[in-house]
């Protein structure tokens, strides 16, 4: 007589599909590949990636890194099933924030936690992180996707960024070259970028009751197409910038919108003073303001207001600083003056915005 035990545990029965991660990465690996070049002397699958910098020319290497993550946008990717843009959200939160410094992307890694893993939704969001690498010109290196059924809800994911860029140390942007009167130039931004989604989903969704395929009054635009435009990546517009003028500051306008980066890019005992009316706000930054109704100083704070990236150079570099951002399809305005100040760096916004 035999006697017949409790049945054997898998990893599946608790959750995690170990074949779903392999076959997610048979699916990827190829679009990895595409983003590598001579500098990348091994292909995905290896426990660490390996990367060889040419530091030809270079007087003091200095290595840049930055981390981000997508944030509360990726509930609109959930919600309308669109999962191949948000990737590039993901490379332009880290890359645009490295370049500030003067430095040259080289590569990208990624980090997906998922509640399961489906091979076809992991592979429209490195789809997107691939194109993110392209547009910033660097190598997706390698990542880590986790099936964490416990931590994520079924259908939903994060995910986060890391960035490492190149610089040399006697070109390194600090801020400290900025003098009082140097012009400030706003690089038009792609829409709402990455940040402000809790407050913008709320007053899209709950406050004025639109639905994810509603027309975005203003846009001419879904609400998903809107509002899951992707952030624009400025690594062409900043090493034109980089070549054509002296560049004296720069400033990504990410968490903290207008009213809380520009001074990042000015050393202490300056003041940022942006002058309202002097650039387009697209339609989406005014719909929120009106829908929700939300007040100009909390809009300026939390939304980048068009403006996507602030650059610093003397004011009679400016116009050339505009005509090299068109060559490379930026539009970009003058927004205001770089002015002497008692304290610590600051940021004041004057007229309309």
């Amino acid at each position: 007589m035999s006697v017949s035990g409790p049945t054997p545990l898998t990893y599946a029965s608790s959750g995690v599909d170990i074949d779903a991660g392999e076959e997610a990465v048979r699916r990827i690996k190829r679009m990895v590949e595409s983003t590598h070049g001579p500098e990348v002397p091994s292909g995905i699958g290896g426990f660490g990636g390996l990367f060889a910098p040419g530091l030809t020319g270079l007087v003091e290497p200095v290595l840049v890194s930055g981390t981000d993550s997508v944030g509360s946008k990726l509930k609109l990717a959930f919600a309308g099933g669109r999962h191949n843009t948000v990737g590039i959200d993901a490379v332009a939160m880290c890359v645009n924030d490295i370049i500030c410094s003067g430095a040259r992307p080289l590569f990208f890694l990624d980090y997906i936690g998922i509640g399961r893993l489906e091979p076809g939704v992991v592979e429209q969001i490195v789809e997107g992180v691939v194109e993110g690498c392209r547009r910033a010109r660097c190598a997706l290196l390698g990542g880590e996707m986790a099936e964490l059924p416990s931590i994520y809800a079924e259908g939903e994911y994060d995910l986060v960024g890391f960035a490492v860029g190149l610089a040399d140390r006697p070109r390194l942007v600090t801020g400290e070259a900025a003098q009082p009167g140097d012009a400030l130039i706003g690089l038009a931004s792609s829409g709402l970028h990455s940040n402000g989604y809790s407050l913008s989903r709320h007053v899209v969704l709950d406050v004025a009751g639109l639905a994810l395929d509603d027309e975005l009054p203003g846009t001419g635009r879904s609400v998903l197409d809107e509002l899951l435009e992707p952030t624009a990546i400025y690594v062409p517009e900043v090493t034109a910038l980089l070549e054509a003028v002296p560049v004296h500051g720069l400033a990504n306008i990410t968490g903290g919108g207008l009213a809380g980066n520009v001074h990042r890019a000015l050393r202490d005992g300056l003041v940022a003073r942006i002058e309202g009316g002097l650039w387009p706000v697209p339609p989406v930054f005014r719909f929120i303001a009106e829908a929700g109704p939300v007040d100009r100083s909390e809009m300026l704070r939390t939304f980048n207001m068009g403006v996507g990236m602030v650059v610093v150079t003397a004011a009679e570099r400016a116009d050339e600083a505009i005509v090299a951002l068109a060559g490379v399809g930026r539009a970009a305005w003058r927004i205001g003056t770089v002015a002497a100040h008692d304290g610590p760096a600051a940021t004041v916004a004057e007229g309309e915005c």
